[in-house]
């Protein structure tokens, strides 16, 4: 009889793969939507108070009482908190001060706010100082990285984790991953280091895809909701990184950017995110009824 370790989870992997991958259109086409909609003065106004709300509803999740509810609640608000207080917030600066967006052949290939991200690169450090010599991590990345860097003093240096709560680990996550990519990706895309079409961003194109596949493998084995979802948002954003690479090179059409122009389609992947949504609340509540809560 096999181990619980070698049990596979194939339909709680695939609904939490699926549940995190399709808010990554859902969240690029929000923010087309929202330029297109809303007038100027009222979408800073908005974009900020997404910003805050998604900080409300990560800190609601710390007082949540399950795994997979503060996960939620990390995931969607860190979301939320990406896109108004970062995504828009560097939009909002680049229009601000004129910067003009990357053209080629009369196509707008890159958006402003994304070309004065790379400037952030000096705090991104600053937070991989932290993850790196004093944290005590779960993440394999930061597990290898600590072990080449620190060898037999690992455990001296790094001795404790940071106080978790699984809503700001899921949070930190969310973030420190879409932000770490984004800056490989504008990297890659400067001409001035390697460019679209360069062997290395292709590499590191095929390479995240690859990665993304061995990633979705261990996947299989997580037996709870919280810990699969969680690791699925890891898997998403590298499988992402090929995806964006991919449309950068015109190899298909890119929906969410002109979700205008693609109604149903969109439709079609809002109601499917839903549909996953509603599965995973009506397991859990089930899981929950058959087994009730242990009193804390």
């Amino acid at each position: 009889m096999k181990s619980s370790q070698r049990e596979k989870y194939v339909l709680k992997a695939v609904i939490s793969f699926f549940l995190v991958l399709f808010t990554m259109p859902l969240g690029h086409a929000t923010m087309i939507l929202m330029e297109h909609l809303l007038a100027p003065t009222a979408l800073h106004y908005a974009a900020f108070a997404m910003g805050a709300v998604g900080l409300l509803m990560v800190i609601q999740g710390v007082f949540a009482t399950h795994d997979t509810a503060q996960t939620l609640w990390g995931l969607f608000g860190g979301l939320l908190f990406w896109t108004g207080w970062v995504e828009f917030l560097f939009m909002y600066y680049a229009q601000r001060y004129g910067v003009q967006p990357e053209i080629v052949n009369g196509e707008v290939v890159t958006r402003p706010e994304y070309l004065i991200m790379p400037a952030s690169f000096g705090f991104w450090m600053m937070f991989m100082v932290i993850y790196l010599f004093s944290n005590k991590s779960g993440c394999n990345f930061f597990n290898w990285c600590q072990r080449r860097l620190l060898g037999k003093r690992k455990n001296t240096v790094v001795m404790r984790p940071m106080t978790r709560h699984t809503s700001i680990v899921t949070f930190m996550e969310l973030n420190m991953m879409l932000w770490s990519c984004y800056l490989l990706l504008m990297f890659c895309y400067d001409g001035n280091f390697l460019g679209e079409r360069h062997p290395v961003t292709l590499a590191v194109g095929a390479g995240c895809f690859v990665g993304a596949v061995f990633m979705f493998l261990r996947q299989l084995h997580i037996s709870s909701w919280g810990a699969n979802i969680r690791m699925s948002i890891a898997t998403v954003i590298v499988v992402w990184t090929p995806v964006e690479i991919l449309g950068r090179l015109n190899f298909f059409s890119e929906i969410w950017v002109a979700p205008l122009e693609h109604k149903a389609e969109m439709a079609a992947i809002l109601s499917a995110f839903l549909v996953l949504l509603l599965i995973l609340f009506f397991t859990l509540r089930s899981k929950r009824s058959t087994y009730p809560r242990a009193s804390r």
